[in-house]
């Protein structure tokens, strides 16, 4: 019923970032800032440093100088990096990551609980997300990266609307039932109400608390192509491609602590993640520059 205030700042401009806060004076923050794909973190480990972890650094100084006292975090299952089984829990060690990408979310998870036990006013959650996709049901928000997509699900809908002629599938030799990499794909709207429950919260003085968000179920690239394949109506080709560097074959959620202290479950599953994408794809097959 309101605007909401934007400025466009890059975290790592310290002095931009803390005017905003002075100006606007928030009580809490979710912080989705980050770059976020795997293969370009092992390309530029150094980029990935500097815009995750000092970026980070510089958000939380901010809060703390004017007294914002809220940090929803988002990290990544990733910190688990190749698990010794599944599913996994957030007792599992984490740090053991294979990629920088991962890495800068460990770093700063630990940074940001030193910061929390240093100042026990600060409340943080740090949300290990697994692997979100699907866009709003209404089809008017949706993914729309920019270039060669990083992530499975926009270059599944980049090919269903023919932009790119084919899938390529990084590895079918992993040990899984079909021998590509098996995820737990969770549905962006059960992401968002995971946020909401997780500032609510925060508000009760949580010190610093982790949560998987996840449904729990593991998919296959395969399954994913056969499942997008049905939400579009056509099959999607695919070529098989080499494993990429820092790729792990399975990894899936336990998220019952989140249902347990935040009263949050996952509820949508493939088959809404896959025909809510192809909804805001093929509406908007330009992405937001098709509108």
């Amino acid at each position: 019923g309101r605007d909401v205030a934007f400025h466009e700042v890059d975290l790592r401009d310290a002095d931009a970032l803390s005017a905003v806060f002075a100006q606007h004076k928030p009580t809490a923050v979710v912080h989705f800032a980050g770059l976020k794909a795997v293969g370009e973190s092992v390309a530029e480990p150094l980029l990935y440093y500097q815009v995750n972890v000092q970026g980070t650094l510089n958000l939380v100084q901010a809060m703390l100088q004017q007294g914002c006292t809220d940090l929803v975090f988002s990290s990544s299952a990733t910190v688990y990096g190749d698990p010794a089984s599944v599913p996994v829990d957030e007792s599992f060690p984490a740090g053991r990551c294979t990629n920088p990408y991962g890495f800068s979310k460990f770093f700063i998870e630990q940074i940001l609980r030193d910061v929390s036990t240093a100042n026990p006013q600060l409340n943080v959650a740090l949300l290990r997300y697994f692997n979100p996709v699907g866009a709003h049901p209404s089809g008017r928000i949706g993914e729309d990266p920019q270039g060669i997509p990083n992530n499975l699900m926009p270059f599944l809908q980049q090919v269903a609307v023919g932009k790119r002629p084919r899938l390529s599938v990084f590895g079918d030799d992993y040990p899984t039932a079909d021998g590509t990499g098996v995820r737990d794909y969770i549905h962006v709207v059960d992401l968002a109400k995971g946020h909401t429950a997780a500032l609510l919260r925060l508000q009760q003085g949580s010190g610093c608390v982790t949560y998987n968000l996840g449904t729990g179920v593991g998919y296959s690239v395969l399954d994913m192509v056969r499942a997008f394949s049905a939400a579009c109506g056509h099959d999607l080709p695919y070529e098989i491609a080499p494993r990429r560097p820092g790729d792990v074959a399975v990894v899936y959620s336990d998220a019952s602590l989140a249902a347990a202290e935040l009263g949050w479950k996952a509820e949508l599953g493939l088959e809404e993640m896959c025909s809510d994408t192809w909804r805001w794809i093929s509406a908007n097959p330009n992405g937001f520059s098709s509108s």
